[in-house]
């Protein structure tokens, strides 16, 4: 919900301060007409000599500096003022996100999610899904000893990255009543669209099992061979019962029931078939990576005026159409009901496909407003976005 900003900023750091309480804060994310001097900032409590101490790891996106402070030397207030746009407080009871849009606006989201809090100096790095996990090891991410293997630390480093975006979005959609809790007669129905050799999809069934989350795994590819070297692994891992693959197509397939949708990295179109499924069998939850947007690109011929100073250079253009994309796709989730967010999935030295359109089916309706400026943007561009063809309005 939104808040003001000066509201929202003393009460994180009003959190921040209650060294008993917290678990974790992550500040990343640049605001707009700000350039914070780091990418990233962590902040724990850790223990050293019996005295509790903030230790602060700065990252520049290239290496770590840490240093371990008491409350006094924090200097909460020029952190949470450096210019970052989300700001993240993990407590033993809850969470606390500020996100801070680009007019200056605070959205905050609360949850009562509990966490454990670890005061280790020489803390192990938490790992939401083991190295030693038969998954990875049968995939070749990992050797025979549960060691991730060096060439392959990127692969691991995305299905942690994926599995730290799923996590928390089904605990809050859980926790807000927006799915319903699973049970074992009634599991969580989680289907991923565009599988390929199902990294994600076997390593999202694998996290959820083991934190005791029941899920029915489907992932979709119409690629036989995809289906082939899927179903091998679920069947040596004995893992059949709650996973399966299917070859069919993302527009058209055979699963008739969805709670949580993934696509990650479906080619142009195949994106927005995506989305339509997922919304047309009543999904709750949507995580979305798009990949190779060329539909808007082809359709933009002329710029409204004064954007033909950006269209004019191929490569901005291209992006442009990236943005223009992923923003009319996250606004007709929007005019469907659900509340959506483009995020970061994984840091850009690793894909330049890092864009990630979270949505969460509420049922809230945007009013004529949003339907307009929807249009109007539509209109301005002289453009028509495949998924509006695929849903409708």
């Amino acid at each position: 919900m939104s808040t003001p900003l000066d509201s929202a900023l003393s009460q994180a750091a009003l959190l921040i301060g209650d060294i008993s309480r917290i678990s974790r804060v992550v500040l990343s994310g640049r605001r707009r007409n700000f350039s914070p001097k780091f990418e990233r900032i962590t902040i724990r409590p850790v223990k050293l000599k019996d005295e509790i101490k903030y230790q602060v790891v700065e990252s520049d996106g290239r290496q770590d500096f840490t240093k371990n402070l008491n409350l006094a030397d924090l200097k909460i207030n020029e952190y949470l003022n450096a210019g970052y746009a989300n700001i993240l407080i993990e407590m033993i009871e809850g969470t606390y996100s500020l996100r801070i849009t680009k007019k200056g606006e605070a959205l905050v989201h609360e949850d009562k999610v509990k966490r454990d809090q670890n005061l280790e100096h020489d803390k192990k790095k938490t790992r939401l899904l083991e190295a030693s996990d038969p998954f990875l090891k049968e995939v070749g991410i990992s050797d025979e000893k549960g060691v991730i293997k060096p060439s392959r630390q990127d692969k691991y480093l995305q299905v942690e990255e994926f599995l730290r975006i799923l996590a928390p979005a089904i605990d809050t959609a859980i926790s807000a009543g927006h799915l319903n809790k699973p049970s074992k007669e009634q599991p969580l129905k989680l289907v991923d669209l565009g599988c390929g050799n199902a990294y994600l999809t076997i390593a999202a069934h694998q996290y959820l099992n083991s934190v005791h989350i029941p899920t029915h795994v489907v992932g979709i590819d119409i690629r036989p061979q995809s289906l082939e070297h899927n179903k091998r692994i679920a069947d040596k891992l004995g893992l059949s019962k709650t996973l399966e693959f299917r070859a069919e197509s993302i527009a058209d397939n055979s699963v008739t029931e969805c709670d949580v949708a993934i696509a990650l990295h479906a080619c142009d179109t195949a994106t927005d078939d995506a989305i339509a499924w997922a919304v047309s069998r009543g999904a709750k939850l949507l995580l979305i990576a798009p990949c190779c947007h060329h539909d808007l690109q082809t359709q933009i011929v002329k710029s409204p005026e004064p954007w033909s100073l950006l269209t004019r250079y191929g490569l901005v253009k291209e992006r442009l159409g990236d943005l223009l994309t992923d923003s009319l796709r996250a606004q007709i989730l929007k005019l469907k009901g659900y509340r959506t967010e483009i995020i970061e999935f994984i840091a850009s030295d690793h894909t330049p496909r890092n864009l990630m359109i979270r949505a969460i089916f509420t049922g809230a309706n945007p009013g004529s407003e949003e339907l307009q400026k929807y249009k109007n943007l539509c209109e301005m561009w002289g453009i028509e976005p495949a998924l509006a063809n695929k849903i409708e309005l």
